[in-house]
């Protein structure tokens, strides 16, 4: 409704307008010519005094494009820069924003040769391209003036019609559309994360999805509607195609289940179609209404904290391009012909998409945003393809076809690398697979060093196909099974039934294995999507771990309830997280208490045993030994973040994260208390942290004393031949002769003796 008092009804309204426009649009004049008479339009229809329409040009700067109410002679000469003015604060957050007092904002910008000086009411939206701010649309009034949730509506609708117009190249050149840095013909290396481990090399293969959408304004609204819910029902017979049929539909419970289970969720969710329904009735077309909830769901969702909304942004992206593609008839991407060896490159990409590739040519996949927990990478790691992602800008420095390699490993990616790289490389997937067999030819050999010690080497483990290497590898066990990691994949909290499930094919997958449980460890940086969060300004050292099980017991009963029930008789080892003092122990243990009793009340087959310890990861907990070691059958050093807190590091920040080093005389001496405290009073102890599984730091941890690692997969083998390539007793003398040492580091002094030596390191 107008500020005029209209009593036109919303879906009305701006379809109207659009009709006027699209007269507009379809005439003969030039460009400009049209956008301002579009201008003079949209403020007749909205009855405000100013329209203006400012276009992004190359660097990130906005300029008017045009106006009506305010100085033609700013035409071409006002400019803004993203996150300057309200204009660019809209442009910097994808946002509309409605203001009854615009020069009372703080982020009002006077420019004088406007002549806004008069106006006081403000509402602007962006004017979205595939999710990019191409421009921004606003109107202004005189007077003070709130607006409605309608007219914003309706000046976002309008925004979808310009876009196509921005987007046409009839304004500016096309290419300045794109990011200013172009496609360089010179070999580039860019820096990602890790996502998963390993190299692939192949040819790009960029996953952009494109649609033509020829009409933007319906004519007939009831029939786009038709034609939109026929598309959404044939969009849903292909997902149930991709999905049961595809290579990981072989129903042996693992996570990328769980993923494929919430993508049908996300689907068969109404409101999105609902939204999509309403843009139809606006005026629009099926393909453009489709269009404009895309782009309006990711300029919302898209920077929002929650990792969940995040990750609903691109499956809700995935299921807007299956539905364009039933609306269009447009082949999709991965029905083209591929090269033998692909690397996907995409900037973001939904489940469905993904499995609609020849996985078998997928040597990699790279991606712009994303995280490890994403979807598409628990899917690609469920397939054994190494991942790397938050490479900044890779799709405007890389074309199709260009040669790329992507480096999991090292978190790196080689686009057009010369001839001589290449060779580099594939001769390092050679030797990474000669040293994978020859690792895979220890497997069944015993970790024991040259004088007959035996160490037990097991993996840390987050989701079922982890469960796959404790015999590719030759591991003992699992010597930490992070148990959340299940729960950040999930669109909702797993109730008793749902992790019993989970846990008993744990434990069968373990084959008699022991498996060492460490209790829900959220807060901090691994957030549940579910749950609201809030700021800490220390999160790591905030309401995490065993301090939200114990604050919300109702979680950790539920929890403990699953494990007992899932081990039929079977031993089981829980271990609490984050434990900071002796009675934090005493009551996660009472309530695991609770549940046995329960659990016997009811006439359930009880675990034949209950191993209950503690991980050690707060040094304050060291200082109470005498009185926990009574209580705890064992002890699991988590020395990552031991190490943070001992020296008061942030792990995560890489000014600080290398300064100390656990190789140093001190933090080896502390380890050994520990160690020696835990052998007096007959206690197993572990250390499960990232220096458990890199040989050099191992070497030193087995010279202190140490006999169970737990460690990544992967590190299993190059741990075990450095094992079997020394001499404990020898590296013991050694070790011990240094940790009275003044240094930061011994780190140097090590790694000559394992030289010397012949240990493999």
């Amino acid at each position: 409704m107008s500020a005029a008092g209209s009593t036109i009804p919303p879906t009305t309204a701006p379809r109207r307008l659009l009709a006027r426009l699209r007269d507009v649009m379809a005439g003969a004049e030039a460009a400009q010519d049209r956008l301002n008479r579009v201008t003079s339009i949209i403020a007749a229809d909205m009855v405000a005094e100013v329209c203006s329409i400012y276009v992004r040009r190359a660097g990130d700067v906005l300029e008017l494009f045009a106006t009506q109410g305010l100085s033609a002679d700013a035409v071409h000469v006002t400019r803004l820069r993203i996150g300057e003015g309200l204009v660019g604060d809209i442009a910097a957050h994808a946002n509309p924003l409605a203001l009854s007092d615009a020069r009372n904002h703080p982020n009002f910008a006077f420019r004088p040769e406007t002549g806004e000086e008069a106006f006081h009411s403000f509402l602007g939206v962006p004017i979205l391209r595939a999710g990019r701010v191409v421009g921004v649309l606003s109107v202004q009034n005189v007077t003070p003036r709130k607006y409605t949730e309608e007219e914003t509506e309706t000046l976002q609708t309008v925004a979808m019609v310009l876009a196509e117009m921005v987007a046409s190249g009839q304004l500016i050149g096309r290419d300045e559309l794109a990011p200013i840095d172009g496609i360089a013909l010179k070999p580039l290396r860019l820096e990602g994360t890790r996502f998963n481990a390993g190299l692939g090399i192949g040819q790009a293969v960029l996953h952009e999805p494109r649609f033509t959408v020829e009409k933007i304004v319906a004519e007939d609204p009831d029939a786009e509607l038709e034609r939109l819910r026929t598309a959404f029902t044939a969009m849903h017979g292909q997902l149930e195609r991709i999905l049961d049929i595809g290579p990981l539909s072989n129903g042996d419970g693992g996570e990328h289940e769980d993923v494929l289970e919430a993508f049908r969720l996300v689907a068969e969710d109404a409101g999105w179609l609902r939204r999509t329904e309403e843009a139809v009735l606006s005026g629009l077309t099926a393909e453009a209404a489709v269009l404009k909830v895309k782009n309006e769901m990711r300029a919302r969702l898209g920077s929002a904290t929650d990792p969940y909304l995040r990750e609903r942004v691109h499956d809700l992206e995935d299921l807007g391009n299956q539905l364009l593609r039933q609306l269009t008839g447009q082949v999709g991407q991965a029905q083209s012909e591929l090269p033998e060896h692909v690397v996907l490159v995409a900037r973001n990409m939904g489940p469905a998409e993904f499995l609609e590739y020849d996985h078998t040519r997928i040597r990699a996949l790279v991606l712009e945003e994303g995280s490890a927990s994403s979807h598409v990478a628990i899917i690609a790691r469920a397939l054994d393809i190494p991942v790397v992602g938050q490479v900044r800008d890779i799709l405007s420095k890389i074309a199709n076809n260009e040669a790329i390699i992507a480096d999991g490993d090292n978190s790196q990616i080689f686009i057009r690398p010369s001839e001589d790289i290449q060779q580099t490389f594939h001769a390092t997937r050679k030797h990474k697979e000669l040293i994978k067999a020859q690792y895979a030819q220890l497997k069944d050999l015993p970790a024991k060093t040259r004088d007959g010690v035996e160490i037990s080497l097991n993996i840390n483990a987050g989701l079922l196909f982890d469960f796959d290497q404790i015999e590719a590898v030759g591991a003992d066990g699992v010597g930490l099974y992070r148990t959340e990691v299940p729960f950040m994949v999930r669109a909702e909290f797993p109730d008793v039934e749902a992790q019993r499930t989970l846990y008993e094919k744990v434990l069968d997958r373990a084959n008699g294995k022991p498996v060492v449980f460490r209790t829900i460890d959220v807060g901090g940086d691994k957030v549940l999507p579910y749950w609201d969060q809030f700021d800490e300004e220390n999160p790591a050292m905030g309401w995490r771990a065993i301090r939200i099980s114990l604050d919300r017991p109702a979680i950790l009963r539920q929890q403990l309830r699953a494990l007992v029930r899932a081990a039929k008789g079977r031993n089981i080892y829980v271990m609490f997280p984050m434990v900071a003092e002796v009675e934090e122990f005493d009551a996660a243990k009472k309530l695991l208490q609770r549940e046995l009793d329960r659990e016997r009340e009811r006439g359930g087959i009880l675990p034949e045993k209950v191993h209950t310890g503690v991980m050690l990861e707060v040094p304050a907990l060291a200082l109470q030994l005498d009185k926990l070691m009574p209580r705890v059958d064992f002890i699991s050093i988590g020395s990552n973040d031991l190490m943070q807190f001992l020296y008061a590091t942030d792990r995560g920040n890489p000014h600080v994260s290398d300064r100390y080093d656990i190789l140093s005389p001190f933090a080896l001496g502390f380890l050994k208390h520990v160690r020696d405290r835990c052998d007096q009073a007959g206690v197993p102890v572990s250390v499960c942290g990232e220096a458990a599984g890199r040989p050099l730091e191992a070497m030193a941890l087995i010279g202190i004393g140490f006999r169970r690692l737990s460690m990544p997969p992967p590190a299993i083998g190059p741990v075990k031949e450095m094992i079997r390539s020394m001499a404990a007793r020898p590296v013991a003398s050694f070790v011990h002769s240094l940790l009275e040492m003044p240094r930061v580091s011994i780190r140097q002094r090590l790694r000559d003796f394992a030289k010397d030596h012949g240990i493999e390191i």
